[in-house]
């Protein structure tokens, strides 16, 4: 499996969000502590469509999984 392409600036800017490291760094820290009972992509500072696409990534165990991952990491 080659990641190399992915990173999480890769994965904001598939989810449409300020993808520098202030941006990245001001979404971690407004969002974080996410409770460890709710599921990353059922957070409710998701859009629909970024949770779908949270939730694919996963799900089809893609090589975004790794990345997905990191930010469920990073948010706990």
């Amino acid at each position: 499996m080659d990641i190399s392409a992915h990173s999480i600036v890769s994965l904001f800017n598939q989810l449409g969000l300020d993808s520098t490291e202030e941006g990245v760094n001001k979404f971690i820290n407004r969002n974080s502590p996410l409770s460890a009972n709710i599921a990353l992509h059922k957070a409710d500072f998701w859009k629909p469509s970024q949770a779908s696409c949270l939730k694919e990534m996963l799900d089809e165990d893609a090589d975004w999984a790794v990345i997905v991952d990191q930010l469920n990491i990073m948010l706990r």
